[in-house]
């Protein structure tokens, strides 16, 4: 099943409404669809090199949009929610972090969590569904939210634009290791600062 909606959406990129479906694709991806945006923005910014920065902005836009319902079906819908959650194996993370959140720790934890899931190939739906569940704050979430998947998406529209079929070639490959990698080094970076700060 997966293997179809994936060439669906690999069609779709070469739509002459492209820029719809990516903009439906990347909204549905962050609450509930299994097949990333990113299947769409590399071939849509081969294509279109020039128009990179148009598709990284509709990707980020409607994701973030998308994950904002994926948090209202956690907080308003707690049994949906926990069987999506279930679905993907998660729902005894979310029980304990819902836990440590309430006794004041886990928040830093979940905030760093949240940033991997938005930049690296983790069910981002997942974590912004267990987000409403657990009553994170929704402003933090947000802003994490538009900052992974901005960055995420921006570096693969930018990078396939430039790069073309080597670039493509290489993520079908090796992304996750790569977005993974430096989704980490994002992380320890920030805390470094953090703690120089502190």
């Amino acid at each position: 099943m997966f293997s179809k909606l994936y060439d669906k959406c690999l069609k779709l990129a070469s739509h002459k409404s492209a820029n719809l479906y990516l903009s439906i694709v990347s909204f549905v991806e962050s609450s509930f669809f299994p097949i990333p945006p990113d299947v769409m923005i590399v071939p849509m910014a081969i294509a279109k090199k020039g128009s990179y920065f148009k598709i990284f902005l509709n990707a980020t836009i409607f994701s973030v949009l998308g994950g904002l319902l994926g948090y209202l079906i956690g907080f308003a819908f707690g049994d949906l929610a926990m069987s999506l959650v279930e679905f993907y194996g998660y729902e005894e993370k979310a029980t304990k972090l819902k836990i440590s959140l309430s006794q004041g720790s886990g928040m830093y934890t979940w905030l760093g969590i949240l940033f991997l899931a938005g930049f690296t190939p983790l069910p981002y739906k997942v974590f912004t569904i267990t987000s409403g569940l657990i009553s994170f704050n929704i402003y933090i979430f947000l802003v994490t939210s538009l900052i992974a998947r901005g960055l995420r998406f921006f570096m693969v529209s930018f990078l396939s634009a430039k790069y073309g079929e080597p670039f493509s070639n290489f993520i079908k490959k090796k992304g996750a290791i790569w977005s993974s990698v430096l989704g980490f080094l994002i992380i320890a970076f920030f805390l470094i600062i953090y703690l120089i700060l502190k």
